[in-house]
């Protein structure tokens, strides 16, 4: 996943627009872009709409649900579970126990529909309250539905009181900064991909290139986006060059060749095994882009 494309799930002409931006993941967004009265309406369009794409699309099809204490997530699942989604966004996840009880309601959605047990998989948000960054380290282990990690900003600048999460250059402050970080090692710890946040910004190219390229440069995977003019952006920041595939093919020969002992020596420098993950790491999202390695 590099690519993530929210789409508002109350607009036919949205998502129509949507599916069609080359986005790894379409996320169907039933939460905050929809107005509490278009709800409902909101379940039938993105029903029928995810149905429609379903054979058409090469797009990964998500579904960010209402979160768990709003007691909407039930009749979402309800009426988007027989579209046969690939996975649900869950939103101010507050550890990975709510994660478990999302797989358990997943389950039984799945069952009632004659789809395969653990097919749907999940993404949740986990820093949108003080609980969830606190939270990070419980997320290993919770589900085998777990696709990745991600967080969000803004819910959290409303949970804590913090007037902005940027300060005046742009940058995230600490306590934001502190969620992206908790973000990157809980996925990590849970062998996870991690997935940078939303850029709210989108006419300010040069700025959001330069946040796509730290957030690779610092161990994301991808980023999600709030239009599909920062999909192609986002494909390229997050798609290893062929000089890197190349770079990190021949480290994986070279310890392939010793018989993966500590330390190998290539282009006459040191390389250790922390190189040689990083390596595989490397040529497994460039597969997963496509790329002949």
């Amino acid at each position: 996943m590099r690519s993530l494309l929210f789409v508002p799930g109350d607009s036919e002409k949205k998502l129509e627009k949507g599916f069609g931006a080359g986005a790894d993941v379409v996320i169907v967004d039933l939460e905050d872009s929809v107005a509490a009265a278009n709800k409902s309406a909101a379940r039938t369009i993105a029903k029928s709409f995810i149905a429609s794409q379903r054979q058409q699309t090469r797009s990964a099809i998500y579904v960010r649900v209402n979160d768990l204490s709003t007691g909407l997530t039930d009749d979402d699942l309800a009426a988007l579970v027989p579209a046969k989604p690939d996975g649900i966004m869950l939103p101010k996840s507050n550890s990975g126990q709510d994660v478990q009880q999302l797989s358990a309601k997943l389950r039984v959605h799945e069952a009632e529909n004659g789809l395969p047990d653990g097919g749907i998989k999940i993404l949740p948000i986990i820093t949108e309250t003080a609980a969830g960054v606190l939270a990070a380290a419980t997320y290993a282990g919770a589900s085998a539905r777990l696709a990745g990690l991600t967080w969000g900003a803004e819910d959290l600048s409303a949970a804590i009181g913090a007037r902005a999460a940027r300060d005046e250059r742009g940058r995230y402050t600490d306590v934001f900064r502190l969620a992206r970080t908790m973000t990157i090692l809980a996925a990590g710890n849970a062998e996870v991909a991690a997935i940078d946040t939303v850029f709210p910004n989108f006419r300010d190219m040069s700025a959001f290139e330069a946040e796509c390229i730290e957030a690779e440069r610092d161990g994301f995977t991808g980023k999600m986006a709030i239009h599909p003019a920062q999909v192609p952006v986002i494909n390229a920041a997050f798609t290893p060059s062929a000089e890197a595939v190349k770079h990190s093919q021949a480290i994986v020969e070279a310890f392939a060749a010793a018989g993966n002992p500590g330390v190998v020596g290539i282009d006459g420098k040191m390389v250790d095994r922390p190189h040689l993950r990083l390596a595989e790491r490397l040529l497994a999202r460039a597969k997963a882009a496509g790329i002949s390695v």
